[in-house]
């Protein structure tokens, strides 16, 4: 419990600080974005009153899209401009109109809450972000620490919507066979993130490491030692692997990740010249780009819905493997189309679009169905 007896927020101290600086990303991305009717009727009435006006480019449309099949809760859903933004997002001052002329309070539900990625359950509420957002995926490249830090300034104690674990559901599962109890689960997570924590080695090596881990931690049975006992007692040396695994067990794991887009929504298909491209211009540079991967990977093992969704540990860690494989194919794919060595503004849009995938065209169950398939090894 906080210090005024509200449940207790943690995150990411490299997320912490977060705050929307307009990139128009979330704005722009031509989603769907459902109005709560409470929402819906105070805009309105904002507009009828002369308190909110659309962007200027909206002049062919209104402000709602009011149909019959809206998703449960939705009275509307807000109307975009013929190049996907919204009708409400000032494409000239990059910023959203609602936001800027009713406050924060005045958004629907989904705008308050992106990129906010939450699971709460009897331990608090646990918010990463999703970096499809660019300020998101900024945060990666600053010298930050890589630990959970409690109260984060960025995120009061309040509702978040998000993956709610109540007191009926069961806890994470070790194994398919066995749970893991709050404590250790908690060991867990914090052991994920502290060894993602050593942003000078390669994303590689950790992800070795944590898969070691985790086959340690599956063999564990009640006895003499409790599971966070178990997880306090796991070698301090990480497995020394300098090289990436192959390119094409990358794309594996990329495909399957598209595997699980629905069908009016999954990518086409674009491999052509990627081996090549990671071989010219990403691996020269790979080494140097250690810190914000390693962080972009401890932000895949906090606040994990795959824990819950998934059937295990091993679960976990082929889903933090599958997050560093789609950087590494997203990477390959933007110096392709650039022509040029990795660098810092290919990166983060690289993140960008593995999270994209990941968080926003993949469907998470499935993806930790496939993912389960770890813990047959």
């Amino acid at each position: 419990m906080g210090s005024r007896g509200l449940i207790r927020v943690y995150a990411l101290a490299f997320h912490a600080d977060y705050r929307c600086r307009d990139s128009g990303a979330c704005c722009s991305a031509g989603w769907d974005v459902p109005v709560e009717l409470p929402v819906y009727r105070s805009l309105s009435d904002a507009m009828s009153a002369g308190r909110l006006r659309l962007s200027g480019t909206a002049t062919t449309t209104g402000a709602f899209i009011v149909e019959p099949d809206l998703p449960n809760g939705a009275a509307a859903i807000l109307e975009r401009n013929d190049d996907d933004r919204c009708v409400f997002y000032a494409s000239t001052s990059k910023c959203c109109i609602v936001h800027r002329d009713l406050g924060e309070e005045a958004l629907p539900a989904t705008c308050r809450h992106f990129p906010r990625i939450t699971v709460q359950d009897s331990r608090g509420i646990f918010v990463s972000l999703s970096h499809f957002c660019p300020t998101a995926a900024s945060m990666l490249f600053r010298d930050a620490r890589v630990e959970i830090v409690a109260d984060p300034p960025a995120f009061p104690a309040r509702d978040y919507e998000g993956l709610a674990v109540t007191h009926d559901d069961l806890p994470p599962l070790l194994t398919p066979r066995m749970l893991m109890d709050v404590e250790g689960y908690a060991a867990w997570e914090g052991h994920m993130v502290a060894r993602c924590g050593d942003i000078e080695r390669a994303p590689a090596s950790i992800v070795a490491t944590l898969w070691r881990d985790a086959e340690r931690l599956a063999q564990w049975r009640p006895g003499a030692l409790t599971l966070s006992e178990a997880v306090a007692q796991m070698p301090h040396e990480y497995v020394d692997l300098r090289d990436e695994p192959a390119f094409h067990v990358g794309l594996l794991r990329h495909r399957e990740v598209v595997a699980a887009v629905p069908d009016d929504l999954k990518p086409s298909d674009d491999e052509d010249g990627l081996d090549h491209a990671d071989a010219t211009f990403v691996q020269p540079a790979w080494e140097q780009w250690h810190a914000p991967v390693d962080r972009y990977l401890a932000a895949k093992a906090f606040a994990s819905w795959t824990a819950y969704q998934g059937r295990g540990v091993k679960t976990i860690v082929r889903g933090i493997e599958a997050a560093l494989a789609l950087v590494r194919v997203e990477a390959a794919r933007q110096c392709r189309n650039a022509q040029r060595r990795l660098d810092d503004a290919l990166l983060l849009e690289a993140i960008r679009q593995a999270d994209y995938l990941l968080n926003h065209l993949a469907v998470g169950e499935e993806l930790a169905r496939v993912w389960s398939d770890a813990e047959k090894q």
